[in-house]
């Protein structure tokens, strides 16, 4: 912009020192110009989680934000407003103002080649959906939680809108932490006679024979083929503990019964192992499935009762290191201010190594255990994410335990990770190497 003013011979030199005041105060502001800098390291940042949502707050302003990827744990640059500052201050998120002069040398030493980071440019705030029955509470799910805390909103769907085909009307989809296969989370060898169990099964065959199956495992495979649909079409999928795995068995099993006669009524397929068709799965392969009814496990894919005596004191795993540059979709999804995250457990605690299809990125590991905890793949358009695990605050999540109260753990490197992956349909597609 330019700024023109009339030259005029009946100035006095008290008014000829005021312009020249005024013009060098005018042109001050104008090469100050300031942008805004939400830092994500561990000293620079009060409330990481939040931090997340004010980035989506501004997405949502049709504004674009940049990610700095692997620069102070993953920072991000914000243009500047009052509205913003203000909104940091309200939720306790932390910001440095750069001027336009110091966030470009910024990004010019991101640039550098000889940096291991890069800047993405954040286009638009992406449309959330969250797989859950309706009657679940935001504390029940670890997404949900977070997507609360960090005041990122979400729109709850179920088996019904899924079969009802909207999922195309979101950008990002959880699956919360259900059981696709129709054996109703693996609970009948402990909660069988418990009236929360059997009030959820009565539930669940209700809403199939609703919607035109008569068991309820023809009902979850059906969710689960769109579902399936909806990555391959370009969808972003995420998806933590017993989702992970019992997604891919369904889809293995599309053509077999493996439920046994309390699921579903009827007897199972004679040898249903060697029926599986590993084809069909998305991150999975090899695996074996748990033929005892009584049993809380579902597969071998599960490492929850394969890793020994773990003392939870020691119990951590580490965060991949990818290039920014060449891979920067991974890069995203590791964004973090520590590169070690504490374990927490679940019905599906991690992964095990080898039955992990070789195409999909293993994300966070624990190398000692031979597990993954925390993994990404694509699928045709469409990508997807499984993180191992209830709740990255609560060690050994267990029914009935009180909530997380995540005011209490602002800066969790775990909760990070899902965050990450929320942000991640946001960035302006680039291609990349892998």
């Amino acid at each position: 912009m330019t700024y023109r003013f009339k030259k005029t011979t009946f100035l006095s030199p008290r008014a000829q020192s005021r312009g020249i005041l005024f013009l060098f105060l005018l042109f001050s502001v104008q090469s100050f110009a300031s942008v805004i800098l939400i830092p994500m390291d561990a000293e620079g940042q009060e409330n990481h989680l939040k931090a997340y949502g004010i980035t989506y707050w501004v997405l949502s302003k049709q504004q674009k934000v940049q990610w700095l990827l692997n620069y102070r744990g993953g920072s991000f640059l914000l243009p500047d407003g009052d509205a913003i500052r203000k909104e940091c201050q309200i939720r306790g998120v932390s910001f440095e103002i750069l001027t336009d002069g110091q966030a470009e040398q910024i990004l010019d030493e991101i640039s550098s080649p000889s940096q291991n980071q890069d800047a993405v440019v954040l286009e638009k705030a992406p449309k959330i959906a969250v797989y859950s029955p309706k009657e679940n509470q935001p504390w029940d799910d670890a997404v949900t939680m977070v997507l609360t805390y960090a005041e990122i909103p979400y729109v709850t769907i179920y088996d019904e809108e899924v079969l009802g085909d909207k999922l195309a009307l979101y950008d990002w989809l959880h699956l919360h932490h259900e059981d696709f296969t129709g054996q109703y989370g693996r609970f009948y060898g402990v909660y069988r006679s418990v009236p929360w169990y059997i009030e959820a099964k009565e539930q669940a065959e209700e809403l199939a024979w609703e919607l035109g199956y008569a068991k309820v495992s023809d009902e979850k495979l059906a969710v689960a083929l769109k579902i399936r649909n909806y990555v391959i079409g370009g969808g972003f999928m995420f998806a933590m503990c017993s989702a992970t795995d019992s997604f891919d068995i369904a889809l293995a099993a599309e053509n077999v019964d493996i439920c046994e006669p309390m699921f579903d009524g009827d007897p199972s397929d004679a040898n249903y192992q060697a029926k599986l068709d590993y084809g069909n799965t998305f991150a999975f392969t090899n695996f074996i499935l748990e033929r005892n009814p009584l049993k809380y496990e579902f597969s071998s894919i599960d490492m929850t009762n394969k890793r020994g005596n773990v003392p939870k004191e020691s119990d951590y795993f580490s965060l991949m290191e990818f290039s920014a540059k060449w891979d920067p979709v991974p890069t995203m999804l590791t964004q973090n201010h520590t590169s070690l995250v504490k374990g927490f457990m679940g019905q599906t605690t991690a992964f095990t190594r080898n039955e992990i299809k070789p195409t999909v990125m293993v994300l966070g590991e624990n190398k000692i255990n031979g597990e993954a905890r925390y993994i990404h793949g694509i699928k045709g358009k469409g990508f997807f994410t499984f993180y191992g695990g209830h709740d990255p605050e609560d060690y050994q999540h267990r029914v009935g335990d009180p909530k997380t109260e995540l005011e209490l753990h602002p800066t969790s490197p775990g909760y990070r990770l899902i965050l990450n992956n929320v942000l991640f349909p946001a960035a302006r597609k680039k291609k990349q190497k892998t």
